[in-house]
């Protein structure tokens, strides 16, 4: 069943137990009223009779000082006949409670005579066919008797009434009903509508659609709702994006890598079948052998550096400080004997807060593609600045530069800008995807500044000690 459905059934069933029994309170409290005032007005004419009944007893004439059944009788008739146009039934009995004079049509029943004291009206409401009537009863002393004077007031009125009054209720709480019915779901729509429009949401992300947004038409908690269930969408499509990005990286990254496995296993395979099935004289064995070794380095070389991609993917560093000339000394005299290029370190004193095996390997590899991004003979600079926030070290070349559409992907795994250059170079597009992945270990990130035909600067920011950060991290 639908939700508006629900609320306006719920609205129904509360309205109409609420008018159900308002209008039986209602209709029943004017009853009430109604049959309190008839038997006041009963007991009222049960005493006027009584008044009267004495007062005729004392005026007839006799010949005996007890009242006889016949003189009862007669004032019983007259009693009876003077109702002022009003049915009255009156029934007069003696000390016996046997009957003396009786109205035609008053009730046969004479229990009520059973619970009549002295100076006591008691009453009853009886039903008679379909008429109801206020039996009252009551003693009456006069001239050494004692008698009980009974009388029947109708009331069927009432009972009409109340019978009226119920039918009318009835329909007049159906038609409320009705029209509360009609005006309850509009309403129930109405509120139920961003509801309805958050399903429809639901169901089209549910497709696939994940650009499709829910329509705010309410400020309530409903309209919060439908703010909330945006943003939801929205992170959610923004992880969709970044999974589908993250998929179509890792099948590159798997192209790429057994693209380049294939280049050289082929070449080892090849000159390796070469040696095996032919006689070759000295220099063709060397040059065999020498590219063998030298493709099987390349492959070492590559199987290294996945392996700490992965291994800083999933790791963390134990940093210390050093001084910057340790680190510039050892750059240093690990290109000493690169004939190729010349290296040039320019640093101020300070302290260089990190894991210094894990930074040496990001200043190698700048330096080792800085390198191979400029000609013989070149220059190639490793500068140090102190920084109010930590230690900058930049790594810059006067070489070929990176085009400004490959600086966004050239820290991608396996991306080369010049493929052919760095292939015969032992390169394998790994070295940046490694540096980004040991600075983002540190809190640091790489920063390119290049222009084709410039050459190229990469720097980053080694942020200096905080208090207690050696101690978080050897934990």
């Amino acid at each position: 069943m639908k939700f508006s459905y629900k609320i306006l059934l719920c609205t129904i069933i509360i309205m109409a137990a609420a008018f159900g029994f308002s209008g039986f309170y209602f209709v029943n409290f004017v009853f009430e009223t109604s049959m309190e005032r008839e038997v006041d007005q009963a007991m009222d004419d049960s005493s006027i009779l009584q008044f009267a009944f004495e007062t005729a007893a004392l005026n007839i004439p006799s010949k005996y000082n007890v009242l006889q059944d016949a003189a009862v009788a007669q004032i019983g008739a007259q009693l009876e006949r003077g109702g002022q146009g009003r049915e009255r039934l009156l029934r007069f009995s003696d000390e016996e409670m046997e009957t003396l004079f009786v109205s035609q049509g008053f009730t046969e029943d004479a229990s009520l005579l059973e619970s009549v004291g002295e100076e006591a009206i008691v009453y009853q409401v009886i039903q008679l066919g379909s008429r109801y009537y206020v039996h009252t009863a009551m003693e009456v002393q006069v001239l050494n008797r004692v008698l009980f004077l009974e009388t029947m007031r109708d009331i069927t009125e009432v009972f009409k009434e109340r019978a009226l009054g119920f039918d009318m209720y009835r329909k007049v709480t159906l038609l409320m009903l009705g029209g509360s019915c009609g005006v309850m779901f509009f309403l129930s729509v109405w509120l139920t509508r961003p509801i309805r429009l958050l399903t429809r949401a639901t169901k089209k992300m549910a497709e696939g659609d994940y650009e499709y947004r829910a329509k705010k038409i309410s400020n309530d908690e409903l309209g919060k709702l439908t703010e909330d269930f945006n943003r939801m969408a929205g992170a959610l499509e923004e992880n969709v994006d970044k999974l589908k990005q993250e998929i179509q990286a890792r099948e590159e990254f798997i192209g790429a890598f057994a693209h380049e496995l294939k280049t050289p296993l082929t070449a080892i395979i090849g000159y390796a079948d070469l040696l095996r099935s032919r006689k070759l004289d000295e220099e063709k064995h060397f040059l065999s052998a020498n590219y063998i070794y030298t493709e099987g380095k390349r492959l070492e070389t590559m199987s290294f550096r996945l392996l700490d991609i992965i291994v800083t993917k999933r790791g963390s560093v134990n940093p210390q400080e050093v001084t910057a000339e340790d680190v510039f000394t050892y750059v240093q005299d690990a290109f000493a004997e690169h004939t190729q290029q010349k290296l040039v370190c320019e640093f101020q004193a300070g302290k260089i807060y990190g894991e210094m095996d894990l930074i040496k390997s990001v200043l190698l590899n700048l330096v080792d593609n800085a390198c191979k991004a400029s000609g013989d003979g070149a220059i190639i600079e490793v500068l140090g600045e102190k920084q109010p926030g930590g230690y900058l070290i930049k790594v810059r070349d006067y070489g070929v530069g990176i085009p400004k559409e490959e600086q966004q992907r050239i820290t991608e795994a396996f991306y080369m800008v010049d493929k052919s250059r760095s292939r015969s170079r032992n390169g394998a597009g790994l070295g940046l995807a490694l540096c980004v992945e040991i600075l983002r270990l540190h809190g640091s990130e790489l920063c390119i500044d290049s222009e084709p035909g410039k050459g190229t600067t990469m720097s980053f920011l080694l942020p200096e000690k905080q208090e207690g950060t050696n101690e978080e991290n050897n934990h």
